[in-house]
């Protein structure tokens, strides 16, 4: 008599347990589907956001940075907005896995300050082509202008983290400056001889977004540029290098 009490009761608690295990197998391949190797993340994990195969994201940033070697007193300083889109969906690829996503940014406000105007010891040349030490002045201060970064190509890893999304990157991109840049010997009082108010930039780095909720991350990045007129001017002195640090924060689509 109570076995036929407690069967009913059994098929029907094994039922719904079969409806549930439906429920959760096609959530997975939705998720997998959006997010391949991280369908096991909980729906409240921010990162799976980024990686979707229609992301769109754009925000503010600011940026600071630093010449090295023989521009190692050469300040950089620059704010604009980025704004990039997923162009694959998550690639497999071991440890490796992840997409590309392509980005660029606007700087209206760049800025450098590099020494005051001074004198160097540079290398001569008299009029019998015989070389000799010379005192020459060199130009300097404060540049202003803006820049445009169009192409960042970046490699977004699929980790399995909650809330960090890491890249690495590749960008180009061009800097306007109202005087001529980098300051270089002057060839009439005040004005910068053989640069050009037209520079290049390259350069790669590492970054990642910190999620603060689902559509919302802070973004740490760090970047080695270098900056080149590409001989526009007479002269190519140019910022070989430099370390960026920029701190962003990110509206998610």
């Amino acid at each position: 008599m109570g076995y036929r009490k407690v069967l009913p009761a059994l098929v029907l608690f094994s039922a719904m347990l079969g409806v549930q295990a439906q429920s959760d197998s096609s959530h997975v391949a939705t998720n997998s589907r959006n997010f391949a190797p991280l369908a096991a993340l909980p729906d409240d994990s921010p990162a799976p956001h980024s990686r979707g195969a229609r992301a769109f994201h754009w925000g503010p940033f600011v940026n600071y940075g630093n010449g090295i070697s023989e521009r190692s007193d050469f300040r950089f300083l620059s704010a604009g907005v980025e704004a990039g889109k997923a162009l694959t969906p998550v690639l497999h690829a071991g440890p490796l896995s992840g997409q590309f996503e392509l980005a660029g940014n606007i700087m209206p406000v760049w800025s450098s300050f590099t020494p005051a105007p001074h004198t160097e010891t540079k290398t001569c040349v008299d009029q019998n082509g015989q070389t000799y030490s010379c005192q020459l002045p060199v130009g300097g201060g404060n540049y202003f202008g803006f820049s445009v970064t169009p192409v960042i190509f970046r490699w977004k890893f699929a980790t399995p983290w909650k809330v960090v999304q890491p890249w690495f990157q590749g960008q180009g991109g061009v800097v306007y400056t109202t005087h001529k840049f980098p300051p270089d010997v002057l060839v009439v009082p005040g004005m910068s001889g053989g640069t050009s108010v037209w520079n290049f930039t390259s350069g790669a780095g590492l970054g990642t977004h910190i999620f603060v909720s689902p559509k919302r991350s802070v973004d740490v990045h760090v970047n080695a540029i270098h900056l080149s007129s590409a001989s526009l001017g007479d002269r190519n002195p140019g910022v070989n290098a430099q370390i960026q640090v920029q701190l962003g924060y990110t509206f998610w689509r």
